[in-house]
């Protein structure tokens, strides 16, 4: 093992550290996340399409945030594997690191799996309602317009002036 300066390990644990509470973030939106599935599910059932809005567009305030997130971790994630910092306690935070990424694992595959249903449902849902508008019956149909009615008398060609 290479002796590394006082400095170098500060900043090693630095990274662990700042890495550990970017994880728990994102754990944390999407835990966020999931529930606003879960109620977007609840506003797709009960066909309220107020709620549903909402819930999309907070939805797409949680994905931006996860996206934004995601441009940090990334290089701080590499910074972290090329460092693995050799301090007393890094085994205990590899440990919490792991746990969190696994627990980040879970949370994703959840969030997609909440997702295919809330899709599934609203692919059914958008699907009677065009059901329901071709079955839907126009009273006026047959019926003449008062316009159409007008269009079709004849009119006069000729115009006769008595001087």
């Amino acid at each position: 093992m290479a002796d590394i300066s006082k400095e170098e390990l500060e900043e090693r644990v630095a990274i662990i550290h700042r890495f550990k509470a970017l994880l728990e973030q994102q754990r944390g939106k999407f835990q966020e996340y999931l529930t606003v599935l879960e109620k977007q599910q609840d506003s797709i059932t009960s066909e309220n399409p107020d709620n549903l809005l909402a819930h999309t567009e907070l939805e797409q305030q949680i994905v931006k945030n996860l996206s934004n997130l995601q441009k940090v971790i990334v290089p701080m994630k590499k910074l972290y594997n090329a460092g693995s910092a050799v301090t007393a306690n890094a085994s205990q935070e590899d440990a919490e690191i792991k746990k969190i990424q696994d627990d980040l694992s879970d949370l994703q595959s959840k969030v997609m799996k909440q997702n295919e249903i809330n899709r599934d449902l609203l692919r059914v849902h958008i699907e009677q309602l065009r059901t329901q508008i071709t079955n839907f019956k126009n009273p006026y149909k047959n019926n003449r317009s008062v316009y159409a009615a007008a269009q079709q008398q004849r009119v006069a060609t000729l115009v006769q002036f008595d001087a």
